[in-house]
């Protein structure tokens, strides 16, 4: 098959990753997954061309290219999705992966690809190859790495598991991004002493810390927590927001940084930048509210 044209271009950005189907209570499902909210925030802030390669059944695939009309799209046929149904009870969440699309190799991405200017690594349930992150070596390459760290049973129940292949991948990041809640229940993440990170996800985190340049933890609304190898911990205190939705909210700052990372040059910029568009991005449903670069600048100068 002869690649289109604009598979025939080098992107600005480019994410790999799955797009997920989320069963809501109702019975119904909405689109969700990071590739679908990176997507979104580098168009609003102004990366020109757009790729996503991800995989997913028909339906889904169909669902994406309908959201991200402006994006070009390299889907790996799947007969299911990967499908995530979340069960709240007394404050807490259970998730459970109900179906898996299919895996992402380096095959499946266009050669003219492969020299992204940036390029986001997005696993949601071990299916991102891990010879993705030294597949890039002109690019700009940072990942989320939630799906490398989920693991579930014969019924789906999903749980923070180990980084088996924490060695092979984060050499050859120039940045990791993750939440407390990446890696540990959220009783252990969160703690209940006042330092930035608690004393279960410091120790998993740190080993981390000496194996890539860059490590931004996402605190939520308290902002975020930026590693560098032999250096203090620096926390960037977060912006007031308005939150209707904070979906996704993750996946906009890893975005946001990334982007900003590249036209920069520097870290502390980048994560200062990522709180003010993630805090935007949360004061409406789903990706709907994520803010072009003018209207952070209106927002918060």
């Amino acid at each position: 098959m002869t690649p289109s044209a604009r598979e025939s271009a080098v992107p600005d950005f480019l994410v790999i990753g799955h797009v997920t189907r989320d069963l809501l209570p109702s019975g119904e499902w909405r689109l969700g997954g990071t590739v679908l909210y990176a997507a979104h925030t580098a168009e609003r802030l102004g990366m020109r061309h757009v790729a996503v390669v991800t995989s997913g059944s028909a339906a889904v695939i169909a669902a994406l290219r309908d959201a991200l009309p402006s994006a070009e799209i390299a889907a790996v046929p799947a007969a299911d999705a990967t499908t995530f149904e979340n069960v709240y009870s007394a404050g807490s969440r259970r998730q459970h992966l109900r179906g898996r699309a299919a895996p992402l190799l380096f095959e499946h991405v266009p050669a003219a690809w492969r020299e992204a200017c940036c390029v986001l690594l997005a696993p949601l349930a071990q299916e991102v190859d891990s010879a993705l992150a030294a597949a890039f070596p002109c690019s700009l390459v940072s990942a989320t790495p939630q799906g490398w760290l989920r693991r579930w049973d014969a019924d789906g129940f999903v749980s923070p598991g180990p980084f088996a292949e924490a060695d092979t991948i984060l050499p050859h990041l120039d940045a990791l991004i993750l939440s407390p809640e990446d890696v540990a229940p959220p009783e252990a993440a969160n703690g209940d002493d006042r330092a930035p990170l608690s004393a279960a996800v410091a120790g998993i985190i740190m080993p981390w810390v000496r194996l890539t340049p860059l490590v931004l933890v996402t605190r939520g609304p308290a902002g975020a927590l930026l590693l560098t190898p032999g250096k203090p911990p620096h926390v960037l205190p977060g912006y007031a927001t308005r939150e209707v939705d904070p979906t996704g909210a993750g996946d906009v700052f890893a975005t946001a940084f990334l982007c900003e990372l590249h036209a920069t040059g520097d870290p502390m910029r980048a994560a200062d930048f990522a709180n003010r568009v993630a805090a935007l991005s949360v004061e409406g449903e789903g990706p709907t509210a994520i803010p072009t670069r003018a209207e952070v600048v209106v927002r918060f100068g």
